[in-house]
């Protein structure tokens, strides 16, 4: 960010998918969905929502905060913070990320402290646990974070430029799902097998998004680390997946912990696969938002 004070910024930040399938906690993609987060500077030493809507986020806005300070050894000052945008929040569209990024990336721009964009993804992989909204969200494009295997502290990202062919069609079913939860239906240990099948559907994802060849993604997405334990609590999720597969997307895959669901399909087809998508929804008596998106290859930018 900019090394130059100032007393007012907003930073615009891209939502993101998690995952991607099995890459659990690791493969992240942002779109050109954004929340606009801005601060100024006020009295004392806290943060201040401007509007009361904005307080819903004050605990991760504190943390992000206290991070950003340490992370710089600078005495904390006081600022207000307002949160826009279409990125909705417990949808697993990366919501939280662009509430931590916005806030630290911000106040990296009000303090003139210049941190990079690499130290940017290590304060909020800290923040958030884990590295691929965080990359995918301040990167921008489709990213592979690598975190040290002894503690997951952020090292580095491998990331791919996606191109305006591939588009991103999101059903997200009217229900919030938080990550914490989702997490607590996970199982404590899995088969070998399982571990087995899903790494190599994770390496081969990686490997066509390395190589742009995107027809092989059809079927090639299969997960068996997360998605069986949260898929079913989320009323006509695996239909909408199917039915969107079989309207022409080319894969699918629950995005974050959810309730989006989230197929990758040609330009030409999006109508189309959302419509399959939406009806599976409304077959399970569940009201639905869709979104149609492409991918962000920016990331993070002072709006």
């Amino acid at each position: 960010m900019s090394p130059h004070t100032q007393d007012t910024v907003t930073i615009r930040v891209p939502a993101s998918t998690s995952n991607c399938g099995a890459g659990f906690d690791t493969l992240g993609l942002a779109f050109n969905l954004y929340n606009h987060v801005t601060l100024a500077r006020s009295p004392g030493a806290a943060a201040q929502a401007a509007r009361p809507e904005d307080g819903r986020a004050q605990g991760m806005v504190d943390e992000a905060a206290a991070a950003f300070f340490q992370a710089v050894n600078r005495t904390p000052f006081g600022f207000t913070y307002r949160i826009a945008g279409d990125v909705p929040p417990a949808r697993g569209l990366g919501s939280s990320v662009t509430v931590r990024a916005g806030i630290v990336a911000g106040l990296d721009a009000l303090a003139g402290t210049g941190l990079d964009r690499q130290h940017l993804v290590r304060i909020v992989t800290a923040l958030e646990g884990h590295p691929d909204n965080a990359a995918a969200s301040i990167l921008g494009g489709f990213c592979v974070p690598r975190t040290h295997p002894a503690d997951g502290a952020y090292l580095d990202t491998i990331r791919f430029e996606v191109p305006a062919d591939l588009v991103f069609i999101a059903a997200s079913p009217v229900i919030e799902i938080m990550t914490k939860e989702s997490r607590g239906v996970l199982p404590a240990k899995l088969p070998y097998f399982d571990a087995v099948r899903s790494i190599n559907s994770a390496a081969y994802l990686v490997s066509v998004f390395a190589t742009r060849d995107y027809d092989r993604l059809r079927h090639a997405v299969s997960d068996f680390m997360h998605e069986p334990y949260r898929l079913p609590k989320i009323p006509g999720a695996q239909g909408a997946l199917d039915a969107g597969i079989a309207a022409g997307a080319l894969t699918g895959w629950l995005s974050g912990s959810g309730s989006s669901v989230l197929c990758v399909a040609r330009a030409e087809l999006a109508e189309t696969v959302l419509g399959a998508m939406k009806a599976s929804f409304k077959a399970a008596n569940l009201p639905c938002d869709g979104r149609i998106m492409l991918a962000d290859n920016t990331g993070l930018t002072l709006a």
